[in-house]
């Protein structure tokens, strides 16, 4: 009778168990590092864009605003073009919520032009609408901070909502200053993304040479 020892098959195939158990999940994760840090220069361009658009806009807050509006009316008549042919394309449907969704189409084609040729009624609607959100989202947190005396930070949810009504009726009160400082604060943002997608490039690119150099020393 034959008799194996476990032990002659463990010192026999030791290396080639330990090079699949051990380095190969190890190497997997520094091969994936790897091919990030080989594309931290489309991080870096990116980071670069973004903070490029931010000095264009605290450069040109009102042509920013322009462009802005007119975006909203492009992606208006598109989403109304997709939600049209939706309606007429997908057979799932029955008869009235195909001519709902093909009625609501329309209106967003139709809404998405007077807002491209009305460019300055588009941005103070949307200003509008912004303030009655802020007021209307205010009055709620503060009516939840009211009525529900177990919630958590209950002043401090109070204290965000009676911002958020004062932010609002700031808003429609004075729209004009809104925009502006609407568009400040978009480059601001800008400013701050952009430096973060830089720095976040450099930090791949970095962690991509390490991972290399782990590879490297792992099959040496």
């Amino acid at each position: 009778m034959v008799t194996i020892n476990p032990a002659d098959i463990a010192r026999s195939n030791g290396p080639e168990i330990r090079g699949i158990a051990v380095n190969e999940p190890i190497r997997q994760p520094a091969e994936m590092l790897t091919r990030m840090g080989r594309h931290w220069g489309w991080v870096l361009a990116y980071g670069i864009i973004t903070l490029v658009a931010g000095i264009a806009v605290l450069a040109w807050p009102g042509e920013t605003l322009l462009v802005i509006a007119v975006l909203f009316g492009i992606q208006l008549i598109v989403s109304g073009i997709f939600r049209f042919v939706g309606a007429l394309a997908v057979d799932d449907l029955t008869g009235g919520t195909r001519v709902l969704l093909a009625l609501l189409g329309v209106l967003s084609i139709i809404i998405g032009l007077w807002a491209v040729r009305h460019v300055l009624l588009t941005l103070l609607a949307l200003v509008v609408f912004l303030g009655i959100y802020w007021i209307v989202n205010g009055a709620i947190e503060v009516f939840t901070a009211l009525t529900h005396t177990a919630m958590p930070d209950r002043g401090w949810t109070a204290v965000m909502g009676l911002l958020s009504i004062v932010a609002g009726i700031i808003v429609l009160a004075f729209p004009g200053l809104t925009l502006v400082g609407l568009a400040v604060v978009l480059g601001i943002w800008l400013l701050v993304f952009g430096a973060m997608e830089i720095a976040a490039a450099f930090r791949v690119r970095s962690i991509g040479h390490a991972a290399s150099r782990f590879r490297f020393l792992s099959r040496a």
